[in-house]
């Protein structure tokens, strides 16, 4: 700061240095950190909360070899081992293998005999232990785009810093060294042209040569030692240049000498140059002791820094990415205002760069012609380019080494560009490091933050050509003068380097020889705190003569020129050409310019300019723009009262004074944006004042408060928009936002705080710059916040000059209009304001009223600039509010008298219109209408901190009306409904939320929080229409009393209810904003530590239970996450038989809750939706998306966990049973919603952000449906995306989402993987825990409920499913507690009604039973063991446990792929111990039938190992299903069960039709037991019935009366022996046959299940039935034409395994089905793979032939395996029936195969020679069967001779020619090549060589007569064929064919030559009469006839 020196400093200096020294007043709110916007959930923070969790045990997580209990170690694999070979039945092995095996350790209080409650008391106990606090903290946290409430602190003003360098200067060495060199450093902008630092002075000389200038140095001060510097670049770009210029002691010669020596001489050279150099040194000395205190340019050179930035290599940035520290600096750049860059320079950063070491070895020399900057950059941009003229120059060879780096955090021993000491300095003797300023290369907007009051002088060029005499070694010495006496010079010039720090004259260096010389020198001067009109400037010029001569002084003046530094008392700046005088100036010279004529002066070249030089001042007190300066200097004048005033040429007096300042005021947006933004503070500071205090001129006080008013909003819009880019997501300029927060205060009131008041945070704002300090201003805030909707009017209600002049001429009595008659906006004379009372006579007014009163009646102009920015005069408003009650000790003053009434009627005013805007512009200008929605709600979110609740509440009452009301006529009411929703959102982020919204009042009487609400107390209405307790029901619903008791709460349910109403337009988004809001509130909570104890989080429950019912009503609309068709509704559709009718009490939304809804009626169309009606009747509506769903259930799980369980217990015991049931459901779809999906999935859904995936989805489903108009869409999705709206400037605005890509980024590591399925095991864990609570109390209550079976029923089903789906040990030991519990309860849930459920429940314990986790093994074997011991105690028979545990056992066996059967062996062991130790039961049956079951279970274990081992064999493992289905034949329960798995596992193989007929024979099956127990007409007649589908179904008739007895408990229990049961089966095999394309099969199935729904009257299924039959025979018709039919049903191979490596299978044939087109290297390959993988390698080999193989030749080692394609075969009787190509691949027993062979073993021969085998095999079942591979049961060979081989040959050839013939349509290309084949030119063994070979002699032997003449009718036949297919190729061809055909004809006639002698002889034996014989001559069986 400046020295307080006797003189009295200037007015505008004492207000800086005030403004920059006096403290800051923070206002900070106690628990403001406590508030959702100051303390946001975040992921980090939610991150930090789940440390110290404990990781739950999954099943699925627990991978097969991990055994978690000590008691798992043993050897798993010996209790299997013995098994493989034990045979199924020698059951003796198997009980000796169970009896020897470990038991799990037993519950120990299991077996005794405890009451309920206290089993219920003491699982209550153990639930409550260790559970997590927080829920919430589990869930992922709330969504960063919905955070509309989120406040960050502004950053504290601090200086503009850009990047950062730090260049150290380490050593300049030359090859000689003879004198002092001096080095100065300095950037340049090549692009700009412009200088962007000032100059940094180094001197590296050694000890010795800083000696020979002992005479000139004083002692020099330490501050010019530095020997680094840190530059700052604020714009950064490849153009800048660190430019270096070396000096040295003037010499004679021009520079060109004196560079010589060093060009020349080498140091190697030194010897030889001795002499040389001893005459240098001597003539440097003198040159030093004479010239010593003049320089002379030398050289110079440039380092260009983007090639060490980008060279030094960028190192990885993710240093940088905590942004706390410093942010990266794109950031920086992009939050800079200053965004005109050009894209080239996004490239070039200097803040990351590694450290470099540069050794720099040319200079080039200085030209005396050249020195001025333009030249340099000239030379600068020459030497970018590759052939740069400069390296054709020779250079000067030196060594400068300096180091280039980022600068540090907080550099030691560091100076200010003023020279002061930058905390930390450890030591004031340490080597300095200079910060150097920065003259940044476009404007930096950025407020003063500390005293700065600098000046620079650039001497550019003197002309002193026409000056006479001897000028030639010129130099300018430049002195600030304070008067005219020479003793007046100040010491204010910096030293450069080496000398004293200020120095009262300073010198150019000299040009040798140059009469008109250029500079290059800067001089830097600290301007005093008080300059004077006398303070000049003073150059004086001087002839230096470097020769000493007797008589020649050193120095001679030869001119003088001046500056005065104030003109009209502003300073004077810029660019001057000044006329020099040769005579030294006259007295008081100083107060005119040089430009005027002195009269009686010389001046050179006749008073022209030839000296041109220029001045810069960087100052933060004098602002150098004109209209700052007058507004400053008027203000100041008012302030000391000192006039008349001269202001530039006119004299003020007090009458003129107020014109001007409102002039004044009135220009201030004239202001350039860079200095105003630099004196923003200042400015707004003495606007404020003067509001606050008007100034009083001539005993007047002059009201300025509108034009005071008016030009803040005009500065404040221009702050805005200069730093436009800078701005925060809510639309806050940063900078602005700080004054409020830190600088502003109320003017005239220091912080003499009174002992009672609260204490008040002060920072500061010295020197001492914080750690973060070159983070620059523009990081405002570090998070982005969305905002939710951009858009907004004029309001109707804003009045004009006009009224107000009206009004004002009336003078209307304050009291009454808010308009008031204070003084007139337009009037003629501003009327005084009446003082507030307690004010006595001081003009003081307070700044917060007159803020609001000004807003109130500004005009429309005003007011349009005040709404762009309200937040600004909101914020200013508040601060003044809570400064005046601070300062005015009125914190406890009750708050309705803390401000008067009229204050707060203007601000209701304010409010209501604000508002207003808010709703008209919303289409107009939708991001305006957001932001001031935001800015309103922070208002009132603040007041609620300073002014009567209950006003506050009026207000928002008022707000929510005016909606309501706009709502009706809207076009797109979404828009308002997510403003009010983000209006509600910040209101509701109040720290102070719980307790504004009175949680602990009881309810009964309508308390209400202010008289404005308790109007809505004539609408409270009971809801329920037999409400047993009104109180409790009105506690659980968003009734009026709740909402009047809880008025933000209900606020926020409200909203949440309308948005989830199932007319809410624009669905989608709105459900999540609201959900996300009730969401992030909760959340808040849960990290609050004033809520951190139970009963009082119990308390904050209460706020929100009509979440409860709002959920249950949600619920059809809900994402179902337990997929399945119409499952949402699951529970509540059974409770609900008999409510359809009266519609739900308290269902929906009561209409008058829904008129109380914001204090209005609805829009027309929503009303309707809110009225009541039956809410059974599922309202479709629009469903929430996956996310939203999710969200909303875990707010609702987390009001079920903190609620009181007694409030719960009331509420659930007043629901109507519908309702549970609703509620029921709520619970199921959380088990779901939260289920753990096992780290397995996180790392697949690491590829796919699961969020984003199941949000997309919904914007799509939007889409598609339509709910919102395309273009809306992508409105709201810009919107949503850029918080900025649609802005057409966006570029800038791309990079401000690069904070967010972390937090979608996919790849994500492995820790952070298993920190996530960490998580979400213990929020799965944790939701299912709540949900078990839940459901305990909810049978606490219905205990006495006539209705109880049912509920209770409903309530073990969501048991049941907890437990069916994937949970932890520590849920499953709970829930396995509570469904003992249940069970012990109410045993008749199990063991009356239907089976369903207790079939349910023996797999759920037997999965369990079988978990690799010993503690859950426990808990289920004992669960299970008591299941029995109460089947058991009902009926002394456990028949039906013991079934449906069997069925169970085979199902799971039968589709759980990991089941583990050495741990379930060890849970049967379990049991078994259970049933010895069970004293009470030891004497019964029980104990005895127990074992029995465990032993039969056992049994079926040993079939699932054997499964196990050939899990990978599909064939043989269905066979051994297939064996096991056989063992149960005489169980039907269990055959089905097995059937039913067949069916499962054939699915999944893509077998269709075999898992069809699995079907059928289930259906077969429960048919026939249908028939047993009565005799229906519709019902199929057993499986005779079924025949017609597949001839194996009679299998299943095996069934004899003496094995079933239906009457037998537990016997045919299953839901499957039914009628219903029958037609669910019937249908799941025609949807198979379906997918297998079998359609005639499935007509088949539809006849027999037709009559069963006639018999129903089902006629909907019916008409499913026969539009499924219509497809059905559709496909057939459509597949059935052309040549091949398209539908493949198989391809048949017989298969022989040969090899006692097969066990089972050696010398054993199959005939397998493959997929149709299987080659046979696809199977031969398959089986050989298959097999070696079992076998080894080696072992087996695919026999290549299909002759009969002899087994005494193969290697017993070995395994042989046979593979032959065969065909199905039909006799010819068959083929009349079988007619379609379905009939031909359906029902198929026998197959053919054909092996020729010729008699000397070969396979192929001489036609004379070719013989065939035949073989056919036919199979015990008929394909397709149950399974895919059939055993041959038979096989039957026949031999045909060569000549029947013929035969063979010409009867298929004749039958391709006439199927190709009679095709239709034709095929002509089909016809061309069967013809081609037949009659083309013969080819080997064609019919003509078939001809002559058999027919050309008639055969010796009479046997083979019957066949020669066989085959020449054959070939007469085929001939016919072959005459008709020419005859229908002419018909078909075009004539570009003809040739061809007539080719074809040619061939044939030649054909027909050849054959015919051979075809007419005959035989004679054949002209016999009788020829009967002939007539089946096709059937092989005539063969025979021949033969006998």
């Amino acid at each position: 700061m400046p020295h307080h020196g006797a003189r009295k400093m200037d007015a505008q200096v004492r207000a800086a240095v005030e403004m920059y020294t006096e403290d800051w007043i923070i206002a900070h709110r106690r628990y403001q950190h406590l508030s959702a916007a100051y303390n946001p959930i975040t992921t980090e923070t939610q991150r930090e909360r789940q440390k110290g969790l404990t990781r739950q045990v999954f099943e699925q997580d627990a991978s097969g070899d991990e055994r978690s209990g000590p008691e798992d170690s043993d050897d798993p694999r010996h209790s299997s081992g013995s098994l493989d070979d034990t045979p199924r039945s020698s059951g003796a092995s198997g009980i000796f293998d169970l009896r020897n095996l470990a038991a799990d350790s037993l519950l120990p209080s299991l077996l005794e005999r405890v009451a309920p409650e206290d089993v219920d008391r003491r699982n209550e106990a153990l639930r409550r232990q260790h559970r997590p606090r927080a829920l919430l903290a589990l869930y992922p946290a709330p969504d960063e785009d919905e955070a509309v409430e989120r406040c960050n602190r502004p950053e504290p003003p601090r200086e503009h810093f850009g990047q950062r360098i730090l260049v150290k200067c380490l050593s300049l060495k030359f090859e000689i060294e003879i004198e002092p060199i001096f080095g100065i450093l300095a950037l340049y902008d090549v692009r700009e042209k412009k200088k962007i630092s000032e100059n940094f002075y180094f001197d590296l000389n050694s000890d010795s040569m800083k000696g020979l200038l002992r005479a000139h140095v004083t002692h020099p001060a330490i501050s010019t030692l530095a020997r680094s510097a840190i530059f700052s670049v604020t714009y950064p770009s490849p153009d800048i240049f660190l430019v270096i210029k070396l000096e040295k002691v003037l010499q004679q010669g021009d520079i060109s000498e004196c560079c010589e020596p060093y060009m020349v001489m080498k140091e190697a050279d030194t010897a030889k140059n001795k002499e040389k150099l001893e005459k240098l040194r001597l003539a440097a000395e003198q040159f030093c002791t004479r010239l010593g205190r003049y320089r002379m340019p030398f050289a110079w050179t440039a380092v260009h820094l983007a090639n060490i930035v980008s060279s030094a290599g960028q190192p990885d940035r993710d240093s940088d990415s905590e942004g706390e520290r410093r942010p990266a600096w794109t950031d920086r750049r992009r939050r800079g205002p200053q965004d005109r860059t050009s894209s080239g320079d996004d490239a070039c950063s200097f803040s990351g760069f590694r450290p470099a070491t540069l050794t720099v070895t040319n200079f080039f020399k200085q030209e005396a012609e050249r020195l001025s900057d333009e030249d340099l950059f000239k030379f600068l941009a020459d030497m970018r380019r590759p052939t740069s003229l400069l390296r054709r120059l020779r250079p000067v060879t030196a060594q400068l080494k300096i180091d280039i780096s980022p600068a540090p955090e907080n550099p030691h021993f560091c100076l200010s560009p003023e020279l002061l000491h930058i905390k930390p300095y450890p030591d004031p003797r340490g080597r300095p490091t200079k910060e150097i300023l920065e003259f940044p290369a476009r404007e930096v907007y950025a407020p003063h933050t500390s005293y700065r009051s600098l000046l620079y002088v650039y001497p550019h060029s003197l002309n002193f050509s026409s000056r006479q005499g001897s000028v030639r070694n010129l130099t300018v010495r430049v002195q600030y003068m304070a008067g005219e006496d020479p003793s007046q010079a100040l010491p204010v010039i910096f030293g450069k380097s080496s000398c004293s720090e200020f120095t009262r004259e300073a010198f150019t260096p000299v040009v040798y020889h140059n009469k008109s010389p250029e500079f290059y020198e800067e001089f830097k001067l600290r301007l005093p705190a008080c300059v004077t009109e006398n303070h000049h400037l003073l150059f004086t010029f001087y002839h230096v003569s470097c020769q000493p001569r007797p008589g020649t002084a050193l120095e001679t003046p030869v001119g003088f020129t001046w500056i005065p530094l104030l003109q009209h008392g502003r300073l004077r700046t810029g660019p001057f050409c000044l006329p020099v005088s040769v005579d030294q100036p006259p007295p008081s010279y100083s107060v005119l310019t040089p430009d005027v004529a002195l009269p009686g002066m010389r001046w050179v070249d006749g008073h022209k300019g030839v000296f041109s030089v220029e001045l810069t001042a960087v100052s933060s007190v004098h602002p150098q723009d004109p209209h700052l300066d007058k507004f400053f200097t008027l203000v100041h004048v008012l302030e000391e009262g000192a006039f008349p005033f001269r202001l530039k040429d006119a004299v003020l007096s007090e009458g003129t004074v107020e014109q001007e300042l409102r002039a004044s005021l009135a220009a201030l947006r004239l202001a350039s944006p860079e200095p105003l933004v630099a004196f923003s503070h200042h400015v707004l500071d003495k606007l404020v004042r003067l509001v606050v205090r008007p100034p009083v001129i001539g005993g007047q006080i002059v009201n300025l408060g509108r034009g005071a008013f008016e030009a803040m909003a005009h500065v404040v819009s221009l702050v805005h928009r200069s730093l436009e880019g800078a701005q925060d997501t809510r639309g806050h300029c940063p900078l602005l936002a700080a004054y409020v927060y830190y600088a502003f205060r109320l003017p005239g009131t220091e912080p003499s705080l009174p002992g009672g008041a609260p204490p008040v945070t002060v920072q500061p704002a010295t020197l001492a710059r914080g750690p973060g300090r070159p983070a620059s201003l523009y990081l405002a805030r570090s998070k982005s916040i969305s905002s939710s909707n951009p858009d907004l009017a004029v309001a109707p209600g804003s009045v004009d000059d006009e009224v107000s002049r009206i009004l004002a001429s009336k003078g209307i009595d304050r009291s009454h209009s808010w308009v008031n008659a204070a003084y007139a906006p337009g009037g003629s004379k501003a009327v005084l304001r009446r003082a507030p009372p307690y004010c006595g006579a001081d003009p003081r007014q307070l700044l917060h009223e007159e803020l609001a009163l000004q807003w109130v009646v500004s005009g429309s102009a005003v007011r349009e600039a005040v709404l762009q920015h309200a937040w600004f005069f909101f914020q200013l408003m508040v601060k003044s509010m809570t400064l005046h009650l601070l300062l005015g000790q009125k914190l406890d003053t009750p708050r309705k008298l803390r401000f008067p009434g009229r204050f707060l009627d203007d601000i209701a005013a304010l409010v209501g219109s604000v508002g207003l805007e808010v709703i008209t512009r919303v289409h107009k200008d939708a991001e305006l209408a957001e932001r001031l929605n935001a800015s309103l709600a922070f208002f009132l979110s603040d007041l609620l901190s300073l002014v009567d609740r209950g006003f506050v509440f009026s207000l928002v009452r008022a707000l929510f009306k005016q909606v309501a009301t706009r709502l009706q006529s809207a076009p797109n009411p979404a828009v308002l409904l997510t403003l009010r929703m983000d209006f509600t959102r910040i209101l509701c982020s109040h720290e102070h939320y719980v307790t504004l919204n009175l949680p602990c009042c009881p309810l009964s009487p309508p308390a209400s929080p202010s008289p404005s609400v308790s109007s809505t107390a004539s609408q409270s209405s009971t809801f329920s229409s037999q409400a047993p307790d009104p109180k409790v029901i009105s506690m659980f619903e968003l009734s009026g009393p709740f909402r009047q008791q809880h008025f933000l709460a209900g606020l926020l349910l409200t909203e949440l209810a309308l948005a989830v109403e199932p007319e809410a337009e624009g669905a989608s988004l709105l459900h999540k904003k609201a959900i996300c809001a009730v969401h992030s509130l909760l959340c808040s909570h849960d990290a609050d530590p004033r809520y951190a104890e139970a009963t009082v989080k119990a308390r904050v429950a209460e706020l929100y239970l009509p979440l409860l019912s709002l959920a249950r009503d949600t619920l059809p609309r809900l994402h179902d996450f337990a997929e399945g068709p119409g499952q949402r509704s699951r529970l509540a559709s059974m409770l609900d038989s008999d409510t359809e009718g009266e519609g739900d009490a308290g269902g929906t939304i009561n209409p008058s809750v829904a008129m109380a809804i914001a204090g209005g009626p609805l829009a027309p169309g929503s009303r309707a939706s809110i009225s009541q009606g039956p809410a059974t009747a599922a309202r479709s509506g629009y469903a929430l998306s996956a996310e939203s769903s999710r969200t909303l259930l875990v707010c609702v799980l987390w009001v079920l966990k903190n609620a009181e369980p007694a409030l719960l217990q009331r509420w659930a015991a007043d629901l109507t049973l519908p309702q549970l049931g609703r509620v029921l459901d709520l619970l199921y779809l959380c088990l779901a919603a939260f289920e753990y999906k096992g780290k397995k999935a996180f790392e697949r859904i690491n590829s796919l952000t699961f969020k984003k995936s199941l949000d997309m989805k919904a914007r799509l489903e939007e889409a598609i449906l339509g709910t919102i108009g395309a273009r809306q869409e992508m409105v709201r999705r810009s919107r949503e995306r850029s918080p900025f709206g649609n802005q057409e400037n966006v570029r800038w605005r791309k990079s401000v989402t690069h904070w967010r890509q972390t937090s979608d980024r996919v790849d994500k590591t492995k820790d952070e993987m298993e920190h996530e399925a960490l998580v979400d095991g213990n929020l799965a864990t944790e939701a299912s825990l709540v949900v078990l609570d839940t459901l305990e109390i909810i049978v606490q209550t219905v205990i006495l409920s006539e209705a109880r079976e049912s509920i209770l029923g409903a309530v073990l089903k969501v048991v049941l499913y907890s437990l069916g789906s994937a949970q932890s040990a520590l849920f499953l030991q709970h829930g396995l507690a509570t469904q003992r519990a249940l069970v012990s309860k109410f045993p008749e849930l199990l063991f009356e009604e239907d089976t369903e459920l207790c079939a349910d429940l023996c797999l759920r314990l037997l999965r369990h039973c079988g978990s690799r986790i010993s503690a859950i093994r426990t808990h289920a074997s004992a669960s299970l063991y008591l299941l029995m011991r109460q089947n058991f105690e009902i009926g002394n028979n456990f028949a039906r446990v013991k079934m449906q545990v069997t069925m169970s056992l085979s199902s799971l066996v039968g589709t759980t792929q990991n089941f583990s059967e050495e741990h379930l062996r060890r849970s049967l062991k379990t049991i078994l111990t259970y049933a010895e130790e069970d004293v009470g039961l030891r004497d019964s049956a029980f104990a005895e039938q127990v074992q029995d079951l465990m032993f039969n279970l056992h049994m079926i274990l040993t079939d699932t190992v054997k499964m196990k081992e050939h899990q990978e064999d599909p064939e043989m493992l269905i066979d051994l299903m297939y064996r096991i289905a056989r063992g149960y034949q005489g169980s039907p329960d269990l055959r089905l069960t097995w059937l039913q798995n067949m069916a499962g596992k054939h699915a999944e193989l893509g077998n269709h039709a075999e898992a069809a007929q699995c079907m059928v024979h289930a259906a077969a099956l429960v048919a026939e037991y249908l028939a047993l127990l009565e005799d229906s007409r519709h019902l199929p007649v057993g499986c005779v019935s079924f025949q017609n589908i597949s001839s194996n179904v009679l299998e299943e008739s095996a069934i004899s009366d003496d094995i079933l007895s239906p009457d037998e408990e537990g016997f045919c229990s299953g839901k499957h022996f039914t009628e219903m049961g029958l037609v669910g089966l019937l249908e799941q095999a025609a949807v198979y046959f379906t997918m297998g394309g079998l359609y005639e099969a499935v007509n088949e199935v539809y006849k027999t299940l037709i009559p069963i729904l006639e018999a129903h009257r089902d006629y909907k299924k019916l008409a499913a039935v026969h539009g499924k039959l219509q497809e059905a025979f559709t496909k057939i018709m459509h597949q059935s034409s052309g040549w091949e039919p398209q539908r493949v049903f198989g391809t048949y191979f017989r298969v022989g395994f040969y090899g006692a490596r097969f066990g089972d299978l050696d010398e054993q044939e199959f005939v397998y089905k493959e997929p149709s087109i299987t080659k046979l290297a696809e199977i031969s390959h398959r089986l050989e793979e298959f097999y070696t993988e079992r076998f080894g390698e080696d072992v087996v080999e695919i026999i290549k032939d299909s002759n009969p193989v002899d087994k005494t030749k193969l290697d017993p080692q070995k395994a042989y395996i046979q593979i032959t394609y065969v065909e199905p075969h039909f006799d010819t009787y068959e083929l009349k029936d079988r007619v379609t190509y379905f009939d031909r691949n359906y029902g198929l027993r026998t197959f053919l195969f054909c092996t020729p062979f010729t008699p000397d073993g070969r396979a192929h021969g001489e036609l004379p020679e070719q013989h065939k085998r035949k073989t056919l095999l036919s199979t015990a079942h008929a394909f397709p069967y149950i399974k895919t591979r059939i055993r041959v049961c038979h096989r039957e060979e026949t031999v045909l001779t060569p000549v029947e081989v013929a035969i063979e040959d010409m009867q298929k050839k004749t039958r391709e020619l006439a199927f190709a013939t009679e095709q239709d349509p034709p095929d002509a290309k089909m016809l061309q090549m069967v013809l081609q084949g037949s009659v083309g030119p013969t080819v080997n063994q064609g019919p003509l060589e078939v001809a002559q070979v058999f027919l050309a002699e008639i055969p010796e032997d009479p046997k083979l007569f019957r066949h020669h003449n066989k085959l020449r009718l054959c070939f007469k036949d085929f001939c016919k064929k072959c005459e008709d297919a020419l005859r229908k190729n002419k018909a078909l061809i075009g004539p570009d064919q003809k040739e061809y055909h007539r080719e074809l004809e040619r061939n044939y006639s030649r054909l027909r030559e050849a054959l015919q002698p051979l075809l007419t002889q005959r035989l004679p034996q054949l002209l016999a009469p009788n020829t009967a014989g002939l007539r089946n001559s096709l059937n092989r069986a005539s063969f025979r006839k021949t033969d006998l």
